[in-house]
């Protein structure tokens, strides 16, 4: 009798929010818990699933196969499609988490996006940054978790390790493909990368 009671819960909530006006493609395809709260003019794509404790702002577009539990989206915000939004992540006005993103403990600033294929932990970000494809934030040694602070208007460059505890200061670049290992200071550019060998007219061994 589980899964019945089980299915018509999931269709009164359904109904319950298509006609409080969200839009739903596959509404058939979309669960919800009880305490799911949702603002005003929220699109969500097939395949989307609410944890407990999910709070949705105003004007949110949520693309298919994204699971969320225990977060807050705050208004004007695009999330997936493939994300995962896990507990105690805030996502501020207008920022964007993209697609195969996984977010969790974490607050992500205004304006501020994080579009492809990385996990960002335990991570403060600012206002207006951009977080490059590939990014992690190290945010786990084997024995405790640390924090990333990430201040305004900075730049990470894609396939970059954040090793925490670590604070990369506003207006600040990381170059593609570093891993940070100290504070970065304001408007600077911090790198690791080894220099580039090239031998010429090489030819492989038979």
């Amino acid at each position: 009798m589980k899964p019945l009671n089980s299915q018509k819960i999931q269709i009164r909530l359904r109904s319950k929010f298509l006609k409080a006006g969200v839009k739903m493609l596959g509404p058939e395809t979309i669960f919800f818990c009880k305490d799911t709260k949702i603002g005003k003019n929220v699109s969500i794509e097939p395949y989307v699933v609410f944890g407990p404790k999910v709070k949705i702002g105003n004007s949110v577009t949520i693309k298919s196969f994204s699971h969320l539990e225990a977060c807050k989206i705050e208004n004007k915000v695009e999330i997936g499609p493939y994300a995962r939004i896990r507990p105690e992540t805030i996502l501020k006005e207008g920022s964007k988490i993209g697609n195969f993103v996984e977010v969790k403990k974490s607050t992500i600033g205004k304006k501020s996006k994080v579009n492809h294929l990385s996990y960002i932990g335990d991570t403060e970000i600012g206002k207006a940054v951009n977080v490059g494809a590939g990014t992690i934030t190290c945010n786990y040694d084997g024995i405790k978790k640390s924090k990333t602070k990430i201040k305004d208007k900075v730049f990470i460059g894609s396939n970059s390790s954040l090793v925490a505890p670590i604070i990369i200061e506003s207006e600040s670049i990381v170059g593609a493909g570093s891993v940070i290992t100290k504070n970065v200071s304001k408007k600077s550019l911090a790198l690791t990368r080894s220099l580039q060998t090239e031998i010429k007219n090489y030819k492989r061994k038979k």
